[in-house]
Protein backbone atom coordinates (compact mmCIF):
# COMPACT_ATOMS: atom_id res chain seq x y z
CA UNK A 1 0.00 0.00 0.00
CA UNK A 2 1.34 3.36 -0.96
CA UNK A 3 1.13 6.33 1.35
CA UNK A 4 0.67 9.65 -0.39
CA UNK A 5 0.86 13.32 0.46
CA UNK A 6 1.75 14.62 3.91
CA UNK A 7 1.68 11.16 5.54
CA UNK A 8 4.39 9.96 3.14
CA UNK A 9 6.57 13.00 3.85
CA UNK A 10 6.20 12.47 7.62
CA UNK A 11 7.07 8.77 7.28
CA UNK A 12 10.16 9.48 5.14
CA UNK A 13 11.21 12.29 7.48
CA UNK A 14 10.85 10.03 10.53
CA UNK A 15 13.17 7.48 8.94
CA UNK A 16 15.62 10.18 7.98
CA UNK A 17 14.92 9.83 4.24
CA UNK A 18 14.69 13.24 2.65
CA UNK A 19 15.67 14.90 5.92
CA UNK A 20 18.36 17.52 6.00
CA UNK A 21 21.72 15.97 6.94
CA UNK A 22 21.93 18.01 10.15
CA UNK A 23 18.43 16.86 11.16
CA UNK A 24 19.24 13.20 10.48
CA UNK A 25 22.45 13.64 12.45
CA UNK A 26 20.55 15.27 15.34
CA UNK A 27 18.02 12.43 15.36
CA UNK A 28 20.87 9.89 15.46
CA UNK A 29 22.39 11.72 18.43
CA UNK A 30 18.98 11.73 20.17
CA UNK A 31 18.63 7.97 19.68
CA UNK A 32 22.17 7.32 20.93
CA UNK A 33 21.51 9.34 24.09
CA UNK A 34 18.05 7.89 24.77
CA UNK A 35 19.48 4.37 24.43
CA UNK A 36 21.69 5.14 27.46
CA UNK A 37 18.79 5.92 29.83
CA UNK A 38 18.78 3.04 32.33
CA UNK A 39 15.75 1.06 33.47
CA UNK A 40 13.80 2.82 36.20
CA UNK A 41 15.01 6.28 35.11
CA UNK A 42 13.43 8.94 32.91
CA UNK A 43 14.60 12.05 31.10
CA UNK A 44 12.60 14.95 29.74
CA UNK A 45 12.52 16.09 26.12
CA UNK A 46 14.15 19.35 27.20
CA UNK A 47 16.83 17.54 29.19
CA UNK A 48 17.78 15.48 26.13
CA UNK A 49 17.90 18.64 24.00
CA UNK A 50 20.12 20.44 26.54
CA UNK A 51 22.46 17.46 26.81
CA UNK A 52 22.87 17.57 23.03
CA UNK A 53 23.73 21.27 23.11
CA UNK A 54 20.42 22.42 21.62
CA UNK A 55 18.44 23.74 24.62
CA UNK A 56 15.53 25.00 22.51
CA UNK A 57 15.06 21.75 20.56
CA UNK A 58 12.78 19.82 22.95
CA UNK A 59 10.08 19.64 20.29
CA UNK A 60 12.55 18.21 17.76
CA UNK A 61 13.51 15.55 20.32
CA UNK A 62 9.79 14.73 20.44
CA UNK A 63 9.72 14.40 16.65
CA UNK A 64 12.67 12.03 16.85
CA UNK A 65 10.90 9.92 19.47
CA UNK A 66 7.71 9.87 17.40
CA UNK A 67 9.65 8.74 14.33
CA UNK A 68 11.72 6.13 16.17
CA UNK A 69 12.96 3.65 13.53
CA UNK A 70 14.16 1.11 16.13
CA UNK A 71 10.79 0.03 17.53
CA UNK A 72 10.73 -1.44 21.02
CA UNK A 73 14.54 -1.72 21.10
CA UNK A 74 14.68 2.05 21.74
CA UNK A 75 13.46 2.98 25.25
CA UNK A 76 11.38 5.95 24.06
CA UNK A 77 9.00 5.36 26.96
CA UNK A 78 11.72 6.73 29.27
CA UNK A 79 11.42 10.22 27.74
CA UNK A 80 8.65 12.26 29.35
CA UNK A 81 7.28 15.78 29.46
CA UNK A 82 8.87 18.51 31.54
CA UNK A 83 6.78 18.15 34.69
CA UNK A 84 6.99 14.37 34.72
CA UNK A 85 3.81 13.74 32.74
CA UNK A 86 3.60 10.88 30.29
CA UNK A 87 3.23 11.85 26.65
CA UNK A 88 -0.42 11.78 25.55
CA UNK A 89 0.69 10.67 22.07
CA UNK A 90 3.12 7.94 23.11
CA UNK A 91 1.07 5.18 21.48
CA UNK A 92 -1.96 6.03 19.39
CA UNK A 93 -5.06 4.31 20.74
CA UNK A 94 -3.39 3.32 24.03
CA UNK A 95 -2.86 6.42 26.19
CA UNK A 96 -1.71 4.44 29.24
CA UNK A 97 0.99 2.40 27.44
CA UNK A 98 3.88 4.63 28.52
CA UNK A 99 2.76 4.57 32.15
CA UNK A 100 2.48 0.75 32.12
CA UNK A 101 5.97 0.36 30.66
CA UNK A 102 7.47 2.71 33.24
CA UNK A 103 5.64 1.04 36.13
CA UNK A 104 7.08 -2.33 35.04
CA UNK A 105 10.53 -0.79 35.46
CA UNK A 106 9.73 0.39 38.98
CA UNK A 107 9.06 4.06 38.21
CA UNK A 108 6.79 5.54 40.87
CA UNK A 109 4.01 7.99 40.15
CA UNK A 110 2.69 10.76 42.37
CA UNK A 111 -0.98 11.01 43.29
CA UNK A 112 -1.59 13.51 40.48
CA UNK A 113 -0.34 11.00 37.89
CA UNK A 114 3.06 12.55 37.26
CA UNK A 115 6.34 10.69 37.66
CA UNK A 116 8.28 11.29 40.87
CA UNK A 117 11.10 13.14 39.10
CA UNK A 118 13.12 13.55 42.31
CA UNK A 119 13.42 9.80 42.57
CA UNK A 120 13.58 8.78 38.90
CA UNK A 121 15.15 11.53 36.79
CA UNK A 122 18.25 10.32 34.98
CA UNK A 123 21.39 12.18 35.93
CA UNK A 124 24.21 10.70 33.86
CA UNK A 125 27.77 10.76 35.05
CA UNK A 126 29.72 13.67 33.51
CA UNK A 127 32.38 11.31 32.16
CA UNK A 128 29.88 9.04 30.45
CA UNK A 129 29.46 6.67 33.39
CA UNK A 130 32.82 5.00 32.97
CA UNK A 131 34.76 4.22 36.13
CA UNK A 132 37.34 6.87 36.85
CA UNK A 133 40.89 5.71 36.40
CA UNK A 134 43.41 8.12 37.74
CA UNK A 135 47.11 8.05 37.13
CA UNK A 136 48.90 5.22 38.80
CA UNK A 137 51.14 6.39 41.54
CA UNK A 138 54.38 4.46 41.70
CA UNK A 139 54.92 2.79 45.02
CA UNK A 140 57.95 3.75 46.94
CA UNK A 141 60.28 0.84 47.57
CA UNK A 142 60.03 -0.39 51.13
CA UNK A 143 63.25 -0.31 53.10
Amino acid sequence: MRIGGEAARRTRRARGAGAKPEQASFFARVYALVARIPRGRVATYGQIARMLGAPRAARIVGWAMHGNPYGSRMPCHRVVQQGGSCSPNFRVGDPSAQRRLLKREGVQFLLDGRIDMQAHQWRPEPDGGRPHRGKKVPRSPSA
